[in-house]
């Protein structure tokens, strides 16, 4: 083999920067429409184009490559789609961040122009992340590539609006909403993080009108007191009974509220009696709709107490309130008490400012009212055609647990508050006119057609809000298909055939989808759900930037200086005592940065990981670990290659069978490794449909390593150095068929390293179709491996078991003889003759000895090898021939008949454990019978041999 055949090492950043533009060029990943095949479509989660891709992106991306890798191979018409999403909210903050930084803010630049600013971020965030994307090895059709905001994407937004409005599914109203006072803005539940923090609990005297006492109040929010209606206990509370209906004047105002019962109360809760402020709390609200209280709203948008407060209280931050309100309370002798209290405080995601209940004027899609025009499931709401739907089996989940926390989250659904007030994103498609009539129409034409015919002639004005992103995300599934247009995709690819997501929105996207996909098309949006964990740092801990444990898949690929690790996870950290800690866990973490590990590790090490859990912990070590193993494969490679370019390999006559035939003698080794090939295509074929890609990792992974490298790739050079000519064709051949296959089953999960030594491969292996030239074909596009299960040959793989146990066997004694690899001794073996003469030349070259005598019979074996160091395997014995130090031997012997008796002692233990013999499958208790059989058996041929030693 020239040098030039192949590289001697592995580099897999000229192997990905020559492949990601050439399988696009080749437009290999575009969609075929043939009505014969199967088909496979996968949508693509859209990134927010909020800045760059994170590890959680780089998982889920590779667990969709692999399968629509895996499934483009069956030949399925396999249809990958891509798209970016423009992410409302979070885009919006990281622009106003870039203005803030030059001291501008967007009301400086006005609504047009910061759109224009934005825009201008999108083109940048998108292009790095659609980079990305292409440097993961994603085989996407990037010609189907749409932006959330795209006008023919937004076109399909505004048509479903009016759709929805017109069949009375949105509608406009003034609910309880969270409420974000920096950004002013309604935000969605999934913004929202609530976590444990100290707080207080103050207990306060509401003085009762009938001048009788006082009623004590607990609460955590004592700002809010100013919009209480009304006072709340448990209806069976024989403590307060008495009070229900009696009136107290609230403290530091001059209303007067009652005092009502309802079984919402915890009586066990601070003192069992609770203020009601609906317009402040949600579950304040649902009391106040079921006892028709009026809500009293006392702040402004921006957490300012309002004109619904008494005087003294108006304009202070809501936080100044609180501080005054309590000074009042006690100086009128109305705070009883101040007790420590853990409470979940509820914050913005985005910003960390604590979330406010806020009765505002929204847009709302309704839930649970009946949904006309579904044939799905007529007369339903589309909440209930979603549980359905699950329910019935139509969509399935995977693991299947996540159907409780699904059907949980729609069994207990409230309608859905699709308004934001923002300005980047797509704006409602509503005008008013001058006194609050409003028109929704799909355009200001149609909708100043509508003003005119209602008799208003004037301007009209457009609502100013813009739409929940999750609105526009839900309608994926079918507008990136071109509805509503009936497209030749449309009809093949919806519903797709798996959604890639984690745990973390199953609600907010998975459900709505389903919601959207089934009202609008009568068609569930994909047949199953793959529910994957998050990706965590190596403690279990999540990755953030104030914890400094982020990682850049990029950065794994390409390596990453220590500097420059710093600064990307230092920058922009406003507290310099945080940065210090994070300087110093990086620098103890990394003190050399990150070596480059290239794409397939960073995939191969992802797959490993992907297990049916919750979370998912990503360790470097692991991704060196398969680095390792690019490594190992491509040396494997290189050995190949040069024992079989330039000679016959009996491609042109081959057989796959293992028999002799004229030109192709296969031996025993040839024989196994070709059913374990057989029996691994069938595991990971088993897996991929199972979505089990961590043990298609670890399949092949073992396979290659341990199999197909340690163990055939050793035997194959002694049967190429010393076979007969059609048993070297023969091996050469199993050598070429084996790794061209294993390249095959390998490419989903590791594309690039795959291809290119299929590449070299592929012409000595014979598989290169007859109308294409080499390096004109791609592994990308040749048929996935299908197992031949009549291939699985149990005898040679029985036979191959004994040849590695007597491998082993030698190298043990070799270790306890401390014999250097150099030194080549003799080996006396016994036992089953036709097998261990089978064997000895493999034997001979594995365990590196002078020779092999078999002997047919113990006793000739004993006399030749007194004293001489002794293993044991089923029936047959191995004694090295070297001079011994017989007091060390007969120590080895002892320690390992102590062994031996104490895996008895576990035998007899199950055996005479009845509820062992009772419980256990029948054929487990078999096996260790004769587990206890075979340790009888060598127990026995250890005692003599110590026997003889001690005579």
């Amino acid at each position: 083999m020239s040098e030039n055949t192949l590289a001697k090492n592995f580099d897999p950043h000229t192997i990905e920067a020559y492949w990601v533009p050439e399988w696009e060029r080749r437009g290999y990943s575009k969609a075929t429409i043939d009505p014969t095949r199967e088909n496979f479509n996968i949508q693509l989660p859209p990134p927010n184009v909020t800045g760059t891709l994170h590890m959680g992106h780089a998982f889920n991306q590779t667990i969709m490559d692999s399968l629509a890798r895996y499934h483009r191979m069956k030949g399925d018409n396999t249809l990958w789609v891509p798209g970016t999403d423009h992410a409302g909210i979070a885009t919006q903050i990281v622009v106003e961040r870039q203005l803030n930084a030059q001291k501008v803010s967007r009301h400086d630049l006005g609504r047009e122009k910061f759109i224009e600013r934005v825009w201008k971020w999108k083109e940048q965030s998108g292009n790095t992340i659609t980079n990305q994307v292409r440097r993961l090895g994603t085989s996407i059709d990037w010609s189907r590539e749409y932006f959330t905001m795209d006008e023919k994407m937004s076109r399909v937004v505004r048509d479903v609006f009016v759709h929805l409005y017109q069949q009375g599914l949105i509608y406009r109203g003034k609910r309880l909403v969270n409420w974000e006072p920096s950004l002013l803005t309604a935000v969605s539940d999934l913004e929202v993080i609530s976590e444990e923090e100290d707080g207080f609990l103050w207990h306060i005297n509401y003085p009762l009108i009938n001048k009788s006492g006082h009623v004590t109040v607990a609460t955590t929010r004592p700002e809010t007191i100013l919009g209480d209606v009304a006072l709340m206990i448990h209806p069976e509370d024989q403590r307060y009974r008495h009070l229900i209906g009696q009136h107290v004047k609230l403290p530091l105002c001059t209303r007067e509220i009652p005092i009502i019962a309802d079984n919402y109360v915890d009586q066990k809760f601070g003192t069992g009696v609770v203020k009601v402020t609906p317009a402040h709390d949600f579950n304040d609200y649902d009391v106040g709709q079921r006892h028709n209280l009026t809500p009293i709203n006392i702040l402004t948008l921006d957490a300012r107490i309002n004109e619904n407060a008494p005087i003294k209280y108006r304009g202070l931050d809501r936080f100044e309130a609180r501080r005054q309100i309590l000074a009042d309370l006690k100086e009128q002798g109305l705070l009883n008490a101040v007790k420590p209290h853990k409470l979940m405080v509820p914050r913005s995601d985005r910003t960390g400012s604590i979330i406010e209940p806020m009765l505002t004027n929204q847009w709302f899609v309704a839930m649970t009212r009946p949904a006309p025009d579904d044939s799905f499931f007529p007369g339903k709401s589309i909440a209930e055609t979603a549980l359905d739907v699950v329910r019935h089996g139509n969509i399935k989940f995977v693991p299947e647990n996540w159907t409780t926390t699904y059907y949980q989250w729609l069994e207990n659904i409230e309608d859905w508050c699709i308004s934001r007030q923002l300005w980047w994103g797509h704006q409602i498609p509503a005008w008013y006119d001058d006194v609050g009539n409003v028109y929704v129409a799909k355009t200001e034409a149609e909708a100043i057609k509508k003003a005119s015919a209602a008799g208003y002639n004037n301007a009209l004005k457009r609502d100013e809000d813009v739409l929940d992103t999750w609105f526009s995300s839900a309608l994926i599934p079918f507008s990136s298909l071109g509805w509503p247009e009936k497209t030749p995709e449309l009809s093949h690819f919806l519903p797709s055939s798996v959604l890639v997501t984690g745990f973390d929105i199953i609600f907010f996207w998975v459900a709505r989808m389903v919601m959207m996909t089934t009202h609008l098309t009568s068609q569930i949006p994909f047949k199953t759900v793959y529910v994957h964990g998050l990706v965590r740092d190596s403690e279990g801990q999540k990755m953030s930037k104030s914890k400094g444990n982020t990682l850049d898949p990029i950065d794994i690929i390409d390596g990453v200086s220590l500097e420059t690790l710093l600064a990307k996870r230092t920058t922009g950290l406003m507290n310099p005592k945080q940065a210090e800690n994070i300087e110093k866990k990086t620098k103890k973490e990394f003190p050399n940065g990150i070596a480059p590990f290239g794409t397939d590790a960073l995939r191969f090490t992802f797959a490993s990981m992907a297990t049916l859990g919750r979370s998912i912990n990503f360790d470097l070590a692991r991704c060196e670990g398969y680095r390792n193993f690019c490594n190992k494969l491509w040396n494997a490679t290189r050995f190949v290659l040069m024992n079989c370019e330039g000679k016959e390999c009996g491609i042109s006559t081959h057989i796959d069978d293992c028999a002799h035939n004229g030109s192709l003698d296969f031996s025993r080794p040839d024989c196994w490794i070709v059913s374990l090939l057989h029996r691994l295509t069938a595991d990971v074929t088993k897996n991929f449909d199972n979505y089990r890609f961590d043990n298609i990792a670890s399949a092949i992974y073992k396979f290659v390593w341990d199999e197909y490298c340690d163990w055939y790739v050793e035997l194959s050079k002694w049967q190429i150095q010393n076979g007969t000519p059609a048993q070297q064709r023969a091996t050469r051949y199993t050598l070429l068929h084996v790794l061209e296959t294993v390249l095959r089953l390998a490419h989903p999960i590791i594309p690039f390293i795959t291809e290119a030594l299929w590449q070299k491969v592929a012409p000595l292996a014979g598989c290169y179709p007859v109308n294409e030239e080499p390096g004109q074909a791609s592994l990308m596009i040749q048929p996935y491996p299908i197992a031949d299960l009549k291939k699985i040959n149990t005898d040679d793989e029985a036979w191959m078991s004994g040849l590695k146990a007597a491998v082993d066997a030698c190298r043990n004694l070799r270790g306890e003889m401390v014999l250097s690899p150099a030194q080549r001794v003799p080996l006396l073996v016994s036992g089953d003759i036709v097998f261990l003469k089978a064997i000895a030349p493999y034997l001979q070259t594995l365990a590196k000895l002078s020779e092999v005598q078999v002997f047919a019979d113990e006793s000739m074996l004993d006399s030749q090898a007194h004293g001489a160091p002794l293993a044991i395997v089923g029936v047959n014995r191995f004694a090295l021939k070297v001079d011994v130090d017989l007091v060390a031997e007969r120590e080895r012997l002892t320690r390992e008949v102590k062994r031996i008796e104490g895996e008895m002692v576990k035998c007899y233990a199950k055996l005479n454990n009845q509820s062992f013999i009772t419980r256990a499958p029948v054929s487990v208790v078999e096996v260790e019978k004769q587990r206890l059989v075979d340790f009888k058996a060598v127990l026995t041929k250890l005692q003599e041999q110590l026997f003889r030693l001690l005579a």
